[in-house]
């Protein structure tokens, strides 16, 4: 099995983290979002990594390098123009014949893969109920089979959302299903979205199932980022080590480089790779690598690398390098 990640987008929800820096490595609960994602997938030992790459790209093939010994290629989007614009461009990386986990890497989830390559379908999507499916793709199912798949639908007929996990036997089908999508320039919203394409291969006749996700958690924005690290935390054990005079209060992570002096951390606290945090108050809250936090109560807030923030208590969203005195 190969496992696609597309990673080309700009991450604009996410700035001023993402002017810098790829949506898939700003850090949460210790390390990079997309380690987070790679923890739950390489477990089914894939063949290969299929980085699909765009803004800043060249910082996702260094850190994949550095941190990983699985076999990964990667390919360009230059342009925006969707997410089976993106996949096509695999074609020449994953063979026809070959199944693939496409995994959209900006949520965190945890979901069960062993039993894929049994599995009586030509294709499945990961969904997860939710209560207002508006701003996502849903499923419409009919006994064991999706019968219509919809993008953003203004009246949702279900309630089964489409999170971003799809596992495909035979990527030669989906590569056809997108050539003729792009054909046809069937969009939506003015992109090419995964769900057209599936939606093909289902009126050929493609048996295309469901499975469960038990947890899924966005990263899409700050809000949501401090969210899911809390999510993470929750469920991490107790990792940091004691410092003389300061406070660390669980569930945080501190990275063994940080410098903490007369501060407490936490609870719901991550401290990145040599942050400094002095006489300071740092809960809920997310310090990316080399940010120095001084004199300051800093709560629900994401501060980004080697960011600089002195004064007092606030709520901020401060991108990499910045310098902050309140």
């Amino acid at each position: 099995m190969d496992i696609i990640l597309p990673v080309a987008g700009f991450g604009t929800r996410l700035r001023p983290q993402t002017w810098s820096k790829p949506k898939p490595l700003v850090g949460l609960a210790g390390k990079p979002m997309l380690a987070h994602v790679l923890d739950r997938v390489l477990h089914v030992n894939p063949a290969q990594l299929v980085f699909i790459t765009g803004f800043l790209g060249d910082q996702i093939e260094r850190w994949a390098a550095t941190n990983y010994d699985v076999p990964s290629v990667f390919v360009e989007q230059p342009e925006m123009l969707g997410q089976t614009d993106a996949i096509i461009r695999t074609r020449d990386l994953v063979a026809g014949d070959t199944d693939a986990l496409i995994l959209f890497p900006d949520m965190i989830f945890e979901a069960d893969f062993s039993g894929l390559a049994t599995a009586d379908a030509d294709a499945v999507m990961y969904t997860k109920e939710v209560e207002d499916p508006s701003q996502l793709g849903i499923a419409v199912v009919e006994g064991d089979r999706i019968v219509r798949l919809i993008e953003k639908p203004q009246e949702p007929i279900s309630k089964l959302a489409v999170i971003g996990i799809y596992y495909v036997r035979r990527m030669a089908d989906l590569y056809a299903a997108i050539d003729e999508q792009i054909e046809k320039g069937i969009k939506t919203k003015g992109e090419y979205f995964i769900a057209d394409a599936f939606q093909l291969m289902i009126d050929r006749g493609a048996k295309v199932i469901t499975a469960p996700v038990t947890a899924w958690e966005d990263c899409g924005n700050a809000e949501a980022l401090l969210s899911t690290n809390t999510y993470l935390l929750d469920r991490m054990a107790p990792s940091a080590r004691a410092r003389e005079g300061v406070t660390i209060i669980e569930p945080s992570v501190v990275a063994d480089s940080a410098t903490l002096e007369r501060a407490v951390i936490g609870p719901y606290a991550s401290i990145g790779e040599n942050v400094t945090v002095r006489d300071a108050v740092v809960r809920d809250a997310i310090i990316d690598a080399g940010a120095t936090v001084e004199s300051v109560v800093i709560e629900h807030s994401v501060i980004g690398q080697r960011a600089n923030v002195r004064g007092h208590a606030a709520r901020l969203n401060v991108g990499d390098v910045d310098q902050i005195a309140l």
